[in-house]
């Protein structure tokens, strides 16, 4: 296997001036580095891994700690992240947090334990006390889908979304409209409060009066949403427009609706939120929050933040775009 020494010297260079060059030192001329990149590919080389960790002082290694690692809209995250990370020379370790002392537990000790360059949090916000820790830790940390103003973070607009959605079924003439979600308060991110709060303000605006029968929350699932969904279905007065607080609780509506004879959306209108991919399959209508993005994003400021890091916490917001499909239509009052 040729080594960096042989790089070195059909590059007519030193042993130093190839791992500037592998290590994108700005100090190498365009020259030298075109020749230090001509002789690696000829002859094939591959740099050592320890080697290259020794001669960095760096894990070459990325920490991404996230609850519900099953939740489709969490692997499409972890999709963005991985593509990302693919352009670079680092690699992944996975910390799935399944409570509340898990989550404590690994924000207390992966900041100082050299297990990685650099930490990813997606959707678990943490209090002052961890975001200082964070802070002043020498390993740079980016939240997605979550917010602290001590750290970078990429944002979506839960609220912003929640009024998006019950503004189009209003639009479509609906004013018996349910919101069905998790339940409002979590250990782990509040998304569901915020969506709720964006349906009750889509309300207040358009002067429909809110009615308590037509929210309903759970555990997360696609199961236990049909289970939600049926409840709402078989009330004396069922609404004829239901958002769901994600799109696996959408498609566990339009299971109960199947089952018990209701036609979407000739009889009820379905609307979910997050974009992913089993909503277009199912021809769901949704509010698409750009996952994918998100996970290259983080990956991309954290990447950033490993040269250079920030004055100050950088914050980007996504938008968020309703993509109507099958699931909705105009609302007509049947005699």
């Amino acid at each position: 296997m040729p080594t960096i020494r042989d790089v070195a010297k059909l590059a007519n260079v030193g042993i130093a001036t190839v791992s500037r060059v592998l290590n994108n030192n700005p100090s190498v001329s365009d020259e030298t580095r075109k020749a230090v990149l001509a002789a690696i590919e000829a002859l094939d080389y591959t740099p050592n891994p320890i080697a290259r960790q020794l001669s960095t002082g760096r894990t070459l290694t990325v920490g991404v700690i996230l609850p519900y690692l099953t939740m489709p809209s969490y692997v499409e995250r972890l999709r963005g992240v991985q593509h990302a990370l693919a352009e670079t020379e680092y690699n992944m370790i996975l910390f799935s947090v399944g409570s509340p002392s898990e989550r404590d537990s690994y924000f207390k000790d992966l900041p100082r334990n050299n297990l990685v360059d650099g930490i990813l949090i997606i959707s678990l916000p943490p209090n002052d006390n961890q975001a200082e820790r964070f802070a002043r830790a020498e390993i740079p940390t980016v939240l997605i889908d979550a917010y602290h103003s001590q750290l970078c973070c990429i944002l979506t607009d839960d609220v912003k979304g929640g009024k998006l959605a019950t503004q189009h079924l209003i639009s479509l003439g609906h004013r018996k409209i349910s919101f069905l979600s998790d339940f409002l308060e979590t250990p782990f991110r509040p998304s569901a409060r915020y969506r709720y709060q964006g349906y009750r303000k889509a309300l207040e605006e358009n002067g429909i009066p809110f009615n308590p029968a037509y929210h309903i929350s759970g555990e997360r699932g696609r199961e236990n949403a049909k289970k939600m969904a049926n409840h709402l279905l078989n009330l004396d007065d069922p609404p004829s427009a239901i958002f769901a607080g994600n799109d696996i609780q959408a498609i566990g509506v339009l299971d109960a609706a199947r089952e018990s004879g209701v036609k979407v959306p000739d009889d009820l209108s379905v609307v979910g939120f997050d974009g992913i991919r089993d909503a277009e399959y199912t021809n769901l209508t949704t509010i698409d929050q750009h996952l994918y993005q998100s996970g290259v994003d983080g990956v991309n400021i954290l990447i950033d933040a490993l040269d250079i890091r920030p004055e100050t916490p950088l914050e980007k917001r996504l938008s968020l775009n309703l993509i109507a499909r099958g699931t909705t239509q105009t609302f007509s009052q049947k005699t």
